[in-house]
């Protein structure tokens, strides 16, 4: 399943950001990388997603990303080493919501992550240290999921 989730990751490498969006090759933002993830494993998404602004969730200050992958996604010791095929949850800023995603995986045996962001296509960047130090939440996929 690991192997499997980075393949489909590393298949949507070169998508152009776009906010809200989720169409490999298209336009993807980082939550819609993992949604693409997600239905090429196990087809429909398991909800539907609101749509969001780029500042979501901060004025409130409630960790609605968080909330939902804890709702579909099997929650992992975020202070353990991750796995490829993890999906990782970053804050950004100390004392802001976290609000970005990116999928663990390793090239040339260096920890790396398939993510996207502004101004970014879908990439795979080393997972830096101050990028390790930002990863609050880790997660996998469920095996088997109906």
């Amino acid at each position: 399943m690991r192997e499997r989730v980075m393949e489909i990751a590393r298949d949507w490498i070169g998508t152009p950001y776009c906010h809200q969006a989720s169409v490999k090759g298209v336009g993807t933002d980082c939550l819609g990388l993992v949604r693409g993830v997600w239905r090429e494993l196990f087809g429909a998404e398991p909800e539907t997603v609101p749509g969001y602004s780029a500042d979501w969730s901060e004025a409130s200050g409630e960790e609605r990303l968080w909330q939902a992958a804890m709702r579909h996604l099997l929650q992992r010791d975020p202070s353990e080493s991750p796995e490829p095929g993890d999906v990782l949850l970053f804050r950004m800023r100390q004392g802001s919501v976290a609000k970005h995603l990116g999928i663990f995986s390793v090239r040339e045996l260096l920890p790396s992550v398939i993510h996207a962001y502004q101004g970014h296509a879908v990439i795979e960047s080393p997972l830096s240290q101050p990028l390790r130090q930002r990863i609050v939440a880790r997660f996998e996929f469920p095996e088997g999921y109906d």
